[in-house]
């Protein structure tokens, strides 16, 4: 059995990449199918649904690297020649289904791994090798387009899947050739003159059209949105000038663990109106009241579900308040105050640390509630899908407000 192709044959490591591709293809794309329709409204649901897209994300990137590793072997050996080179118009497409499948082996798991690593949280890729890629940022929109240009790829994928079948089992069935032998069993086939002429661009060429222009549907496809916040940058928010600071800058960010993995997002907007005097008795310095527009979070890949009937509601209790009164010696501090969230009121301490400086002063502070206690993902019973506990961070400068 010959390692390398022939003329007349594939060599038997050619046959082995693509049976080996075939089967991580032909595996992936059921499991995305399947694991995308599944609801998620309950815990059990949403483990099923987060082990499915695993699965597929997993097999996304096996089959990303074998198809790197055919491909790197293709370029190196001889291409088995046409059987039938006098029909010029079913050559000719053949290879551009051909170049198609290549480059759909790559760009449709690669696009589905940028999605991935752009955003965070939900089904991890099952492999100790980290979750995210080089260059690749933490972006909502980045995730956005990832996503679209995944949706558009797969479907090229599958439609020059279904010509290359249907273009072997036309060769089987109706030409009675040994086309399909030759990739099966490695048999030797014939070659009738004249042969076409190698290295024919225009096959390659229609195939980069092809997606190009499906690069270009699915930008229309990724509607443009604001830049998102991210969690590990301070973002400009919208400040209350009632009291005597002002907040130039800020950062509420939330983490919760969803199936053991820590998912951590914020909001995009909210206001804080403070009224703070380090030169008051330590036992009432202030105080201060955050408004949150809960229509602003961004929690990566579980976004809309956290903004969802079962967790924040947002459609119908889209703001939520946090009120205290600040005391402490400094430069440590406590806002002791309430939380109202999804129509109920309950008590919330928020320790933080302050650095003044003149006018100027940084603020850092971290605190944690339990979901249970304002009915938030009642659907989830247990820590397994959705942790109890959500850790809630603040950072934000501020400049004194003159009297």
């Amino acid at each position: 059995m010959p390692l390398h192709n022939t003329p007349q044959s594939f060599g038997s490591l050619t046959r082995v990449f693509h049976w080996l591709t075939a089967l991580l293809i032909l595996t992936a794309i059921p499991l995305g199918i399947i694991a995308n329709d599944l609801p998620f409204d309950t815990s059990e649901a949403l483990a099923l649904k987060a082990q499915l897209f695993s699965l597929h994300k997993t097999l996304g990137v096996a089959a990303f690297l074998v198809a790197g590793l055919r491909i790197l072997w293709a370029l190196g050996q001889t291409r088995p020649l046409p059987l039938h080179p006098d029909r010029r118009a079913e050559t000719l497409l053949a290879e551009v289904v051909h170049w198609l499948l290549y480059a759909s082996m790559l760009l449709v798991p690669l696009s589905g791994w940028v999605h991935h690593a752009a955003t965070s949280g939900f089904a991890p890729i099952l492999w100790p090798l980290g979750q995210d890629l080089p260059l690749v940022p933490k972006s909502e929109n980045l995730a956005t387009a990832a996503a679209a240009l995944h949706w558009v790829f797969t479907k090229l994928l599958i439609a020059s899947l279904l010509l290359h079948i249907a273009g072997a089992l036309k060769h089987h069935l109706i030409d009675k050739d040994a086309t399909l032998h030759r990739m099966v069993t490695g048999a030797r086939a014939p070659i009738a003159p004249p042969r076409p002429a190698q290295g024919h661009a225009l096959p390659a060429f229609v195939a980069v059209l092809i997606y190009a222009a499906g690069s270009a549907v699915a930008v229309s496809l990724a509607a443009p949105t604001p830049p998102a916040t991210q969690a590990t940058d301070a973002a400009p928010v919208t400040a209350i000038t009632e009291g005597n600071w002002q907040v130039q800058t800020g950062q509420l960010a939330l983490t919760v663990q969803q199936l053991g993995s820590a998912v951590t997002g914020d909001f995009g907007t909210w206001q804080a109106d403070i009224r703070f005097d380090p030169e008051a008795p330590v036992e009432n310095k202030g105080s201060v009241t955050v408004t949150i527009d809960t229509t602003s979070l961004s929690l990566g890949s579980v976004s809309d579900q956290a903004k969802g009937p079962d967790f924040l509601n947002v459609a119908n209790h889209g703001t939520a308040t946090f009120t205290a009164q600040i005391s402490g010696p400094g430069p440590d501090y406590t806002a002791t105050g309430s939380l109202t969230l999804l129509g109920q009121t309950l008590p919330l301490n928020l320790p933080f640390t302050l650095s003044l400086n003149r006018d100027s002063a940084e603020m850092t502070g971290q605190t944690s509630l339990d979901r249970r206690d304002f009915g938030i993902g009642s659907k989830y019973p247990d820590e397994a899908s959705v942790g109890y506990d959500v850790d809630i961070s603040v950072t934000l400068t501020a400049k004194r407000i003159a009297p």
